[in-house]
C-alpha cells in the first residue's frame, strides 16, 4: 500500500464515471477542470487549425511543430545518444541526464533535479499538496500514478501479471514484492 492510500469505503468494483465531452468537437475527458483547458482551443486566438484532428494552434509555427505529432518527424537528434525529439527544448532537457546537470533546485531543502517535473512533485513532500482526488472516494494522492494504481482499488483491474505464476497484481510495486518474496533465491 502507498503511504498516501487511504482505505476505500468500497472495495468492490464499481463502474467509472462517464466522460465529459466538449460541445465543439469529440475530445471526450473526466473533469470539468480537463474540459475548461481545452476548451481555450476553441477560441478565435487559436487561429490555426489542424488538417488532421480537432486542435487549433496560436501561430503558424507552433501548428508546425503540432503537426509533427501526427508525422512522427522528430529533428532533435541527441549527440549522445540515439534518441531524437520533436522540440528542441525536449532535446535540452534530455541532455541534462547525459551532463548530469541539475539545474532545478529546492528552496526548502536544496535537492536539485534534472526535470522541473520531478521538482515540482518533491515540492509536494514540502507543501502537503495533494492535487489528484479519487472521483468515487475521498482519497488524494501527490501523483497521478498513485490515482491511477488506486483507481484499480474500486474497477478490481490488475494489469500487472507474474511471469513465474498465475498471480495479478493492481500495481508494480505489488508485483515487485511478490517476485522478491515467493520466486527470488533465499
Amino acid at each position: 500500500m502507498l503511504a498516501e492510500d487511504k482505505p476505500c469505503q468500497s472495495e468492490a468494483p464499481v463502474e467509472l464515471p462517464r466522460l465529459i465531452r466538449c460541445d465543439k468537437c469529440d475530445f471526450r475527458c473526466a473533469d470539468q477542470k480537463e474540459l475548461t483547458r481545452h476548451s481555450k482551443y476553441h477560441s478565435d486566438k487559436y487561429k490555426y487549425p489542424c488538417e488532421m484532428c480537432d486542435a487549433r494552434c496560436l501561430s503558424l509555427t507552433k501548428l508546425q511543430k503540432h503537426m509533427r505529432t501526427h508525422t512522427g518527424e522528430k529533428p532533435y537528434q541527441c549527440t549522445q545518444c540515439d534518441a531524437r525529439f520533436t522540440l528542441s527544448g525536449n532535446l535540452q532537457r534530455h541532455m541534462n541526464f547525459h551532463t548530469g546537470a541539475k539545474p532545478y533546485h529546492c528552496t526548502r531543502c536544496d535537492v536539485r533535479f534534472t526535470q522541473y517535473s520531478d521538482l515540482k512533485r518533491h515540492m509536494r513532500a514540502h507543501t502537503g499538496e495533494k492535487p489528484y482526488q479519487c472521483t468515487l472516494c475521498s482519497a488524494r494522492f501527490t501523483q497521478s500514478a498513485h490515482l491511477q494504481g488506486h483507481m484499480r482499488t474500486h474497477t478490481g483491474e490488475k494489469p500487472y501479471h507474474c511471469k513465474q505464476c498465475d498471480a495479478k497484481f493492481a500495481r508494480s510495486d505489488q508485483l515487485n514484492t511478490h517476485i522478491k518474496k515467493h520466486h527470488s533465491p533465499q
